[in-house]
């Protein structure tokens, strides 16, 4: 008994575990990774920045996400994950600040890249950590760590609203605070996650790779949501500058999409357990389409309230759904698995933001991206649901 209490006292408890993941993850990618939203109105009035340029930027963020990905699956990285951990924490929060420092295209794409990096070794890393150490008989506190990418969302969206409201902040100023805001958690991740040790008896698992159809669908379906929902989440503020009839809407939208992603796991986790797991991601695919196409199909102000709320409410729990699918269909190295979601994830997310960048500076509207969208959300769906033969 004193051994396992002086193990779990050095360790950290599990709640303590998931709370230090909530934080990590709001650092590294609730402002790290989706700050640029509500950031992206004022760089593209400041900086006469083009909707084809923002997207670039974008795509530049989740290829970093898509190297980090692929990077954090390599065996050499295993040794100390709560290093790596705060080291990427670090440079997402560096990252994110040094974008207030610079104004060229090129130092954008690079920054961003990095910080994309950055944000994927947090995901992958902090998971690993947080989920090894959850006793199975609590869900609600995997819930509770994913529910930082909301938490985070919502925090920036809120700091992005009083520097613009309090001070005609500009963008330059957006950015130094979301980074400030940043590295302030790291330390708070630093705190409460003291140790990469797993809690007594845990025993960390061999890695097989996987070979079950069902997995193999569910990561291609992965890469679908990942197109699927990045597009009205990297140009919803956008939509609603553009459109003066809902333009005061925009300090509070992107905190109407983050407060919306807050509860989201825990609810389609709820759902997952009472309709299973491929039914209850499909159902969450087709949710998410409904409010992509409200973002572009009803643009009053009850539209996009619609879109942001359906989207903010499905995107963290596909995401985390995903990932606790993914490791329940292959129980080995979750660093592993996590990190072959990730990336295909992550590929989804670089092909969006380009596309519907392009697209929509062609065409002048982000329509056809959002169609786009709604099939690949669609599709998705199709594919978790479909039987083995």
């Amino acid at each position: 008994m004193g051994h396992n209490w002086v193990a779990m006292h050095r360790t950290g408890s599990p709640g303590l575990a998931a709370l230090g993941g909530l934080i990590a993850l709001a650092a590294a990618l609730g402002i790290g990774r989706f700050v640029y939203t509500p950031i992206l109105p004022a760089m593209i009035e400041g900086l006469g920045l083009g909707r084809s340029g923002a997207g670039l930027i974008a795509s530049a963020n989740f290829l970093g996400y898509l190297a980090g990905a692929l990077l954090s699956a390599r065996p050499k990285l295993a040794a100390d994950r709560r290093s790596w951990l705060l080291l990427a924490l670090v440079v997402s929060a560096g990252t994110t600040a040094a974008m207030g420092l610079v104004a060229s295209l090129p130092s954008f794409l690079l920054l961003r890249c990095i910080g994309g990096g950055a944000s994927a070794f947090v995901l992958v890393f902090a998971s690993a950590i947080v989920l090894e150490r959850l006793p199975k008989c609590r869900p609600g506190l995997s819930a509770l760590h994913f529910a930082g990418v909301g938490v985070g969302i919502a925090a920036s969206a809120v700091l992005v609203a009083v520097l613009l409201l309090r001070g005609g902040g500009s963008w330059r100023s957006l950015w130094l605070g979301s980074g400030l805001l940043s590295l302030v958690g790291t330390g708070a991740v630093a705190v409460l996650i003291r140790t990469d040790a797993g809690l007594p008896g845990q025993v960390r698992p061999t890695f097989r790779q996987p070979t079950k159809p069902a997995l193999r669908r569910l990561i291609a379906a992965y890469g679908l949501f990942g197109f699927g929902y990045v597009i009205t989440a990297t140009f919803l503020v956008a939509m609603v500058r553009g459109l003066p009839s809902i333009r005061p809407l925009e300090p509070a939208i992107w905190v109407v999409f983050g407060l919306a992603a807050v509860p989201s796991v825990a609810l389609w986790s709820w759902a997952a357990a009472r309709l299973g797991e491929p039914a209850a991601f499909a159902l969450a695919c087709m949710v998410e389409a409904v409010g992509v196409l409200a973002s572009v199909a009803w643009p009053t102000e009850a539209g996009v309230i619609v879109a942001a709320t359906l989207v903010g409410g499905t995107f963290m729990g596909l995401t985390a759904r995903g990932l606790v699918w993914a490791r329940a269909l292959s129980p080995d190295d979750p660093r592993r698995v996590l990190a072959l979601m990730t990336s295909a994830f992550g590929l989804g997310q670089i092909l969006g933001p380009l596309f519907a960048g392009l697209v929509a500076e062609r065409l002048g509207s982000f329509a056809v991206p959002s169609a786009a969208a709604v099939v690949a959300l669609l599709g998705a769906a199709g594919l978790v649901l479909k039987r083995d033969s």
